[in-house]
């Protein structure tokens, strides 16, 4: 166990104490070297909690929110906000403070999230309001698993009404996918995958004719 301090908010900054943090596979791709080499990293980029304090200039959220963090906060102000298509924001931003171990050591945080600890900082931006009903680690996965698998489906791969589409592999993302093309209207969604259990998943959230394959043998 290490312990993190985490800085008072400054301007345009919320603290958030972590309720759930998930597992991503971006947090294997920082610890193998595949993101950047700005060791070492604060893991964690899939998570819900409560804003605990902002900094100066803070009106979209307020101590005892309960928010899911995303990976930028957008500026809502270049073009590409103004014409309504923040995913390509031309001046995102994270917190401009670091997160430090008790030596000082600054800490790098996973797509400016880093969660895997008690508390975080980050930008406010980064923090989405939900129904504070919600499960934490249900809800944790809208910033991450989710938004990347209707990204994909919707923002990436163009899906259109009327088409098919099938997904290889059901896990987080993949479901995600198969929920982004159902939004979107897409005629056929094939899932394939080796689970049963998936395949069920990937049917409640929107699959119209799953597939598996035998499991490899030895």
């Amino acid at each position: 166990m290490e312990t993190i301090n985490v800085p008072t908010p400054g301007p345009g900054e919320a603290r958030v104490k972590v309720q759930a943090c998930g597992v991503c596979h971006t947090d294997l791709h920082y610890r193998e070297g595949g993101i950047n080499d700005k060791f070492p990293f604060l893991l964690g980029p899939e998570a819900a909690g409560v804003v605990e304090a902002v900094g100066d200039d803070v009106t979209a959220v307020a101590p005892g929110d309960f928010v899911i963090l995303n990976w930028r906060a957008v500026c809502g102000d270049c073009r590409a906000c103004r014409r309504g298509e923040a995913q390509y924001c031309f001046a995102t931003k994270n917190a401009t403070q670091r997160m430090t171990l008790e030596d000082g050591t600054e800490l790098t945080s996973a797509l400016g999230i880093g969660a895997f600890a008690e508390k975080t900082l980050v930008a406010a931006g980064q923090c989405t309001k939900v129904d504070p009903s919600a499960r934490p680690a249900a809800v944790g996965l809208l910033g991450c698993g989710v938004m990347a698998g209707l990204g994909a489906a919707i923002n990436t791969g163009g899906v259109t009404r009327g088409t098919s589409v099938a997904v290889i592999g059901c896990g987080g993302v993949g479901v995600a996918v198969i929920a982004g093309s159902a939004l979107v209207g897409v005629g056929r969604i094939i899932a394939i995958d080796i689970g049963p259990k998936k395949l069920a998943v990937a049917k409640k959230l929107g699959a119209t004719l799953p597939s598996t394959r035998p499991a490899p043998t030895r």
